[in-house]
């Protein structure tokens, strides 16, 4: 069993070092107010539509344009705007919003570009497109070409006068497809706090598992140390008190740092707490403070991606909860997934130190320092 663990660690530091981008999905969320305006936001990576790299490539190196993909990486907001004028018309002759089968224009009304941040992680940018529904509504199709990538779109009717608004589910679509219809006559409505609660639930959860690598080796480093249950649930609770402050601070608008220092230092102190563990005996006197500065690193990542996700205009509050929520339930799987497979059977072990401690420690280590060299920014 250690030797198992120790090589799926191993893996994980040889595949997780690969100096690589890995695209994600383009989110689309389409909103549909009752004066039949449409406001249509794309979150994607404006240098991979430009290089047509979609999440077909697990390894962007294996793509043909790979090489301009890293030089448009490294662009700053304003060189990349300019590089994608030539790629305006292309992006509204491509997808296509049909309301009851007609199509709506759409015009492009803004692009937002974030700073570059460690060019081994895409930059997701947001681009805003504008149109006018007239007529009836009973229902809406949307089209986004296979060659932009694979992405997920969802449908937000919002009644600005009754203050109601409605969500649709995501439809994740592959394929070129064109999305199956999206009623729209009489879905405007209140929606309910649960809904808006377990959305952004699933969206923390899944930001832990499976998405958060580094995350989970922040966590299972914690685990290492002591298999007894009162200083790891007090090591967790100040890493939730901590990332639960910037999180909900960031999130406000009320304090942030860029990307380009907090991945470097969220990848500083996985290594940190790894090297802790091989150097200390037993849990040191100031670890609980460790553990709370690292946390408040964590809470500025998980807010870039919380950001990533979107925010309902009403409902703000509720939601930034369901998403804390569900990075608890992430962290303490984590916790239990660890302790089921390593914990129930290792308590009493006299070798556990020296063959699980130290190599996993080791190996989680040698990670992080890779990924904070991989993730400066020169």
């Amino acid at each position: 069993m250690p030797f198992r663990i120790l090589l799926l660690l191993a893996g994980l530091a040889f595949t997780s070092t690969i100096p690589a981008d890995v695209v994600k999905p383009a989110l689309t969320e389409i909103n549909v107010f009752a004066s039949g305006r449409v406001e249509i936001e794309i979150r994607t990576s404006l240098e991979a539509l430009l290089t047509s790299i979609d999440g077909r490539y697990q390894n962007t190196k294996d793509a043909p344009g790979s090489d301009q993909y890293d030089f448009f990486r490294q662009q700053s907001p304003e060189q990349l705007a300019l590089s994608f004028q030539s790629f305006r018309p292309i992006l509204i002759e491509g997808v296509e919003l049909t309301v009851d089968d007609a199509p709506i224009s759409l015009d492009i009304a803004s692009i937002d570009i974030p700073q570059p941040g460690y060019t081994k992680v895409p930059r997701t940018s947001v681009i805003v497109l504008t149109g006018m529904i007239k007529g009836s509504r009973d229902s809406l199709r949307w089209y986004y070409p296979d060659r932009f990538g694979i992405h997920a779109v969802r449908v937000k009717l919002i009644d600005e006068a009754k203050d109601f608004w409605h969500w649709s589910d995501y439809q994740w679509i592959r394929d070129g497809r064109v999305s199956e219809p999206f009623p729209l006559n009489g879905l405007i409505k209140e929606t309910f706090w649960f809904d808006v609660l377990t959305t952004y639930v699933e969206a923390g959860y899944l930001h832990i598992l499976p998405l958060g690598l580094d995350h989970i080796l922040f966590i299972l480093g914690l685990f290492l140390m002591s298999l007894k249950f009162r200083p790891l649930l007090w090591q967790v609770t100040m890493f939730t008190l901590a990332h639960s402050i910037t999180l909900s601070l960031s999130t406000l608008g009320i304090f942030d740092l860029p990307s380009s220092w907090v991945e470097p230092l969220i990848a500083l102190s996985i290594a940190y707490v790894a090297i802790e563990n091989i150097w200390h005996q037993k849990l040191s006197s100031t670890r609980l403070w460790v553990v709370f500065g690292f946390g408040l690193l964590h809470g500025l990542g998980f807010a870039t991606m919380l950001a990533e996700f979107g925010l309902p205009d009403d409902g703000f509050l509720l939601a930034l909860l369901g998403f804390n929520l569900g990075v608890e339930a992430g962290q303490v799987s984590i916790l239990l997934l660890a302790w089921l497979g390593l914990g129930v059977w290792s308590r009493e072990w006299t070798g556990y130190r020296h063959w699980i401690v130290i190599p996993c420690s080791s190996v989680i280590a040698i990670i992080g320092l890779i990924w904070f060299w991989q993730r400066l920014s020169f």
